[in-house]
């Protein structure tokens, strides 16, 4: 069987197109391949557990994404793991009393962080901590604390 140059032409521009749609969709999933703004502000948050939370994890309000972890650091003196996250500046009306939770989202497990607005007039800006939150869920922990409760007879 004889090939044309435009067969082999073809075929070549079918695998390199298959090829960057590969390359494409790891970087989505991998959350490296979203542009971050320059015109954000930064807000911090304290959790007691951060789970599996990694640095450009999504922030979300109401299921929108609105800025990404830009840092997790730990506290030595309270052991607590201080969060960082960068907000999109055209989201600056989110209440001063808001508070962040860390949930689990889709089949590959990626965590993120779900703000839920309060109801202060005075809002979040730059350099900002938010005081109310709820750690992260840990599996190992739940299906250890029902394997005792099992074995007490409870």
């Amino acid at each position: 069987m004889q090939h044309s140059k435009t067969q082999d032409t073809l075929v070549g521009l079918f695998v390199a197109t298959g090829i960057a749609a590969l390359f494409y969709m790891a970087l989505q999933v991998s959350n490296l391949g979203t542009y971050s703004s320059n015109d954000s502000y930064t807000v911090t948050a304290r959790f007691q557990n951060s789970g599996g939370l990694k640095v450009k994890s999504p922030v979300s309000v109401a299921g929108v994404r609105i800025g990404r972890v830009s840092s997790i650091t730990l506290d030595k003196a309270s052991h607590e793991a201080v969060v960082q996250m960068r907000i999109e500046s055209q989201y600056d009306n989110l209440p001063e009393d808001s508070g962040a939770s860390i949930y689990t989202a889709g089949l590959l497990g990626e965590q993120y962080i779900s703000i839920d607005p309060g109801a202060s007039d005075d809002y979040l800006k730059d350099k900002s901590q938010i005081d109310i939150t709820s750690s992260a869920i840990v599996l190992e922990e739940m299906i250890g604390k029902f394997m005792m409760n099992k074995a007490e007879g409870k």
